[in-house]
């Protein structure tokens, strides 16, 4: 199943997507959520909840029509992983790391498909990078196995981690340069994890600037895996539902290219991950 967040009156509301269509679950059934991390922090079995939403032939909207939000708008967490493909990692001239470059993100980093990113005010040096967004659905016992860590997945979705690259090497920890308004790109929607290869291998990943394919790898081509990267937070953290684990980028950034290519306003920058979706943002100067 396809699951999305649109905004009804400014408020973000949990749909199912049906083909072209969007079916508001907690117009469906009152004691539905009407907020992605809430439902499943509440236990929500929303794929019987979608089922049963198209069994009843609940009321549809167009999709084609509807304002949408960050998949998740308020994740507990947000992690995300650096250096996590193999040729990202030899672009950057550094070898495999031993251990995930973990990094966080903020909620109020976040922009929804078709919404505007960001081109900062105070920097021209504006990167993209194509990722797979994991959203966990059931708290995760600390210290699990990691071959037990991907039934706490609920789906996933497209992330698009835009950067800032000179803000991200003024310290050794990244944080900086990805946390800036309106850059972290998350949707359009989510695709249950029952939907993919186990850990969502074997999807080809790119990103597309202006039409132009600059990013091209596949999921498999990721250091860490999915259940590996979960297993190794769950020896330090709680991961808890509506927590968002973003996997890294592979090698074709805008800063490892001769001359570097840094988006600007007036760009279209998408995120295409096969069986998952396409993500796409347009470029706009940071307002005044």
């Amino acid at each position: 199943m396809k699951f999305t967040t649109y905004l009804r009156d400014g408020a973000p509301r949990l749909a199912l997507v049906d083909g072209n269509d969007l079916v508001d679950l907690n117009d469906a059934n009152a004691k539905t959520p009407a907020d992605l991390r809430a439902a499943l922090k509440a236990g929500v079995d929303l794929q019987a909840a979608g089922a049963a939403a198209l069994k009843a032939d609940a009321r549809r909207q167009p999709l084609a029509k509807a304002k949408l939000a960050p998949l998740v708008p308020e994740p507990g967490k947000i992690v995300c992983l650096g250096l996590n493909y193999y040729d990202h990692a030899k672009e950057g001239g550094r070898e495999k790391p031993d251990y995930p470059w973990f990094f966080f993100r903020a909620a109020s980093s976040l922009v929804a498909h078709g919404e505007a990113g960001w081109a900062p005010q105070v920097s021209t040096k504006f990167d993209y990078e194509a990722e797979l967004a994991v959203v966990i659905g059931k708290t995760v016992p600390r210290h699990v196995k990691e071959a037990d860590a991907l039934q706490y997945v609920f789906g996933y979705a497209c992330f698009n981690d835009m950067s800032v690259r000179d803000y991200q090497k003024r310290t050794p920890q990244w944080t900086i340069g990805k946390n800036f308004d309106r850059t972290g790109g998350f949707g359009p929607h989510l695709v249950t994890a029952d939907e993919l290869a186990p850990g969502a291998t074997g999807l080809r990943i790119r990103s597309l600037l202006n039409g132009q394919v600059m990013q091209d790898a596949n999921t498999s081509d990721m250091i860490f895996s999915v259940a590996e990267t979960i297993a190794l937070l769950a020896d330090v953290l709680t991961l808890e539902p509506g927590d968002v684990i973003v996997m890294g980028t592979p090698a074709g950034v805008g800063q490892a290219r001769t001359p570097p290519v840094w988006m600007k306003a007036g760009d279209t920058i998408v995120i295409d991950i096969e069986k998952v979706g396409a993500l796409s943002n347009p470029i706009v100067a940071e307002p005044q």
